[in-house]
């Protein structure tokens, strides 16, 4: 599982990379102000949670099933959220509507949450150290 969850924050960390740079030179004449920013949202909420993956996948004192359910929350959650994210940012650009999909934004932005949340609750759970 740890292999899982750090390649996947690998690959969460370069595909943002990637839209960041697009965003701020390919998109720039092609969309505007407002959207960029919005686009940027996207970028930063998907690499904070690469981070945050990489950080769990790294971590020993969270569980096989725990770090099974937060990669699950956070890999739907980056792609509800921030993948709406940027199809509303470049809405002007394509003929599908992102907006009738709109609806999906807060629901990956709640998963996002449920994982932060059940790390916490983890983390609450650790001994303090005896020494």
């Amino acid at each position: 599982m740890n292999k899982k969850i750090l390649v996947l924050g690998s690959v969460l960390g370069l595909i943002a990379i990637i839209l960041g740079a697009f965003g701020a030179h390919g998109l720039k004449s092609l969309i505007s102000t407002e959207s960029i920013q919005t686009f940027e949202t996207g970028v930063r909420y998907q690499m904070y949670h690469a981070l945050f993956l990489l950080f769990i996948g790294g971590f020993s004192s969270i569980s096989k099933k725990t770090k099974r359910a937060i990669f699950y929350l956070v890999l739907i959650g980056v792609l509800f959220f921030s993948g709406s994210i940027y199809g509303l940012a470049t809405n002007d650009l394509t003929s599908f509507n992102f907006k009738t999909i709109g609806f999906v934004t807060p629901i990956g932005g709640l998963l996002l949450i449920i994982a932060w949340f059940i790390v916490l609750i983890n983390f609450l759970k650790i001994d303090h150290d005896k020494s």
